[in-house]
């Protein structure tokens, strides 16, 4: 760790898995994470943890075994399910990284693609 504050920081990303295969569902993991990685200046020993959710349609992968190909191997990661709301995106994969910057760091959000209907409120997503 530096001289300088830091403190810890929560970013999240999501992406839409084109269908329900391992190929896509590692492809877009592999590509939201790749943007949060860079958007932020991150590497592994300063990530906390990543805690990813699917929506039911995607139940073919894993969306961590994407993060350890890209070498968060010793990061705690953890999927779940999306909440099921009627009408909404579907094969989506989300996540929230829990990580450690710098006091005056501003977190740079992910939504790719279509994802980026979800939070378009966001400028620092897109």
């Amino acid at each position: 760790m530096s001289d300088q504050l830091e403190r810890v920081w929560a970013v999240r990303g999501a992406a839409q898995a084109e269908r329900n295969d391992a190929e896509a569902i590692l492809g877009a993991t592999e590509d939201v994470m790749t943007a949060l990685l860079e958007r932020n200046g991150l590497e592994a020993d300063r990530i906390i943890s990543c805690f990813f959710t699917c929506t039911d349609d995607l139940d073919a992968e894993f969306p961590a075994v994407a993060a350890r190909r890209l070498g968060l191997d010793r990061v705690p990661l953890m999927c779940g399910r999306e909440m099921r709301v009627a009408g909404a995106m579907e094969r989506v994969i989300r996540v929230l990284v829990h990580y450690y910057a710098a006091a005056d760091h501003t977190p740079a959000h992910a939504y790719l693609g279509a994802a980026r209907e979800l939070r378009m409120d966001l400028d620092s997503a897109q």
